[in-house]
């Protein structure tokens, strides 16, 4: 199909973001390509789309014009690269603010079960509503002995029924944490897939279930308790920077919170009467004259 003359010329979208950053530091074509040791030319046909940039150029443009890691990250997915990136401690002084954050946030769910885990399933905080739903269910000493959420969700929820029906579910997370690790070269995720897809409760042919069916950031999943089975909204949370690059860049943290479907099932969640204790749990909430 031709297209009309007076339609708008499409550039690449790397093009585009390498003529705003260049606005940004007030550099000319002439100013970068110098910087670059490049032609000016080839700096023209880098935002025109006449020539696509490898990936060390993309590094050099970027250490060139002092960019951050966001914004560094935005310029490779422009130019085709995933960013190289590089995990950091959630547990450093550098972020106690996002742990002070994060805690509020966890808090604000209670009595819901909220959980904050890394990329792979690895429990970093968790709510008073968390630990006296899971509590009782597994038991103090069990409980204590779960480091990973997906292994909690695996071995201890769905495995401890009949998933007939319900095989969306586990396929579903491991479809949402295979594309992951691919996209991200993550080994230590693509050894967790490999753990986490043992277990009974996911089915073999795990893949083609999840490829029929459409992620959304919730679903449900069955949770049986005191002998009777319930259903569960599991809603989903990313955190992580701003922008294009927040599935990219480090920290990259995820909050699960569990809601009951059912108004019956509320019953089964409610407010600790007594003192709850948990490594990872977040401090309680201070009162107004706090």
């Amino acid at each position: 199909m031709p297209t009309p003359k007076d339609a708008p010329i499409e550039r690449p979208v790397f093009g585009k973001l390498l003529k705003f950053w260049r606005g940004v530091h007030r550099l000319s074509q002439e100013e970068l390509a110098l910087e670059l040791d490049a032609s000016t030319r080839h700096i023209s046909f880098l935002e025109n789309g006449k020539a696509s940039p490898s990936k060390a150029m993309v590094e050099a443009i970027a250490d060139v014009m002092s960019m951050g890691q966001r914004d560094r990250s935005h310029l490779m997915i422009a130019a085709g690269f995933t960013p190289d990136t590089q995990a950091v401690d959630f547990y450093a002084p550098d972020y106690k603010w996002l742990r002070k954050a994060m805690s509020l946030s966890l808090n604000a769910q209670d009595p819901n079960p909220s959980a904050l885990m890394d990329s792979c399933g690895n429990l970093l905080m968790v709510n008073r509503g968390w630990v006296a739903f899971f509590q009782d269910m597994l038991g103090e000493t069990d409980l204590l002995a779960v480091k990973n959420y997906y292994d909690l969700i695996f071995r201890y929820l769905f495995g401890q029924h009949d998933m007939t029906g319900w095989e969306n579910a586990p396929s579903l997370i491991l479809m949402s944490l295979q594309q992951e690790a691919i996209f991200n070269g993550d080994v230590q995720l693509q050894k967790a897939i490999e753990r986490f897809a043992l277990y009974p409760c996911v089915p073999k042919n795990w893949q083609q279930i999840a490829s029929k069916v459409e992620p959304m950031t919730s679903f449900r999943i069955p949770i049986e308790i005191n002998g009777q089975l319930e259903s569960f909204f599991t809603v989903t949370h990313n955190i992580g920077s701003l922008g294009p690059a927040a599935f990219l860049s480090e920290p990259r943290l995820v909050m699960i919170t569990l809601y009951p479907e059912h108004k019956t099932s509320h019953n089964r969640i409610s407010k600790p009467t007594t003192p709850i204790e948990h490594p990872l749990l977040t401090e309680p909430p201070q009162s107004a004259s706090g």
